[in-house]
């Protein structure tokens, strides 16, 4: 976007409302012109325009070698390297000129920081962005590089993992095509294949999916249960906590939910058929995503399960992908896991689909039982 011209000043003065313009009256705000683009950059773009008043008035400024030197080793201070616009509109009749500073939307690349500290945008006002906001951008740039469930443990052993456990996965995964036959039982190779082990060192993902929990420093892999009377969390009528790989804690809470939710009879044949007043598909698929799909680097965070009177909540930590919503995630949409490792051993295993079809489904299941859908 080339600012060269008074008129396309003009137009963007017009638009501060935006949030996307800051003014400065010289290059002696520099710093702080600096500090407003990178938290442009940390957001959807902008412009700073220095020679304006804070009330938009165009007053232009004087632009020497050693302002352009400025500017330039200004610009070297972010990092990463940012593509920066610069451009200079004349005034009339004068030396002086707006200096414009413009930056696209730089998604990808965020976060991005200036002398080492990075910077927001809060309405129209520039502040130091918090660390667990800058956290959170850094692991959507890095994520495949950094994600927790790739992280070595050089402290676990295969004598940590149940080993009975990975290979039922891949007789499971032979019997519904989703392994070839000639997989093997080799565990150290099977792990190595599944991506849960590299160079005889395992990672995160192999102890969630497979970790004999009662020898291992996972407090993370925890699911909290509970049963209470009523509509509230008054009065406890069951409550327990289940320590163990994904697949202890899957049926640990499964058992849970058929002993205590209540089940409806028929007799149109000559047995009594008993269901459960939630469809089984759909309140087994809300327990998996729960468990696959959280965030697993907070050791505090925990699934949590709790059935009142009226109705199931399944809680986990961890948040939609970026850019995806409550209402996204109800409409069609393609599978995005937060955690691909272990989603892809589940896929393998048919715990799992890979098409996004999960949230169609518990909906469809309920309101085929006469059910409200589900609330996110």
């Amino acid at each position: 976007m080339s600012i060269d011209n008074l008129d396309t000043v003009k137009q963007l003065i017009a638009e501060k409302e935006c949030g996307r313009i800051e003014f400065k009256e010289t290059t002696g705000q520099l710093e702080r012109g600096m500090e407003t683009l990178c938290a442009f950059l940390n957001g959807e773009g902008g412009t700073v325009l220095f020679g304006v008043t804070d009330k938009g008035k165009i007053i232009g400024q004087d632009v020497s070698d050693k302002t352009r030197r400025d500017i330039a080793e200004a610009i070297n201070r972010l990092e990463p390297m940012a593509m920066v616009q610069i451009s200079y509109a004349p005034l009339p009749d004068s030396e002086k000129k707006v200096i414009a500073f413009h930056v696209e939307n730089s998604k990808p690349n965020r976060p991005f920081s200036y002398k080492g500290r990075p910077y927001m945008r809060v309405e129209s006002a520039t502040t130091t962005m918090p660390q667990t906001a800058y956290n959170d951008l850094l692991l959507q740039r890095d994520g495949n590089r950094y994600r927790w469930e790739l992280l070595e443990n050089r402290n676990l052993t295969l004598q940590d993992l149940d080993a009975n456990e990975v290979l039922k996965t891949v007789r499971l995964g032979i019997e519904c095509g989703r392994l070839p036959e000639d997989t093997g039982t080799d565990v150290p190779v099977i792990l190595e294949k599944f991506g849960l082990q590299k160079n005889g060192v395992l990672n995160n993902a192999a102890a969630v999916l497979f970790g004999k929990h009662e020898d291992m420093e996972y407090p993370q892999c925890l699911l909290r249960l509970a049963r209470f009377k009523g509509t509230d969390k008054t009065v406890f009528m069951d409550s327990q906590r289940i320590q163990g790989n994904f697949f202890q804690l899957l049926n640990a809470a499964m058992a849970f939910i058929f002993k205590h939710l209540s089940l409806s009879g028929t007799t149109d044949t000559l047995e009594r058929e008993e269901h459960l007043t939630i469809p089984y598909k759909a309140i087994r698929e809300g327990v998996v995503n729960s468990l696959t799909h959280r965030s697993y680097k907070e050791a505090g965070g925990s699934v949590g399960i709790a059935i009142y009177d009226d109705r199931v909540e399944i809680e986990n930590p961890g948040t939609f992908p970026p850019n995806w919503d409550a209402e996204k995630m109800k409409s069609e949409h393609e599978s995005k896991p937060q955690n691909p490792l272990l989603a892809n051993a589940l896929y393998k295993r048919k715990v799992l689909e890979s098409w996004g079809r999960g949230i169609g489904l518990m909906m469809s299941e309920c309101r085929k039982a006469g059910l409200p859908e589900p609330e996110y």
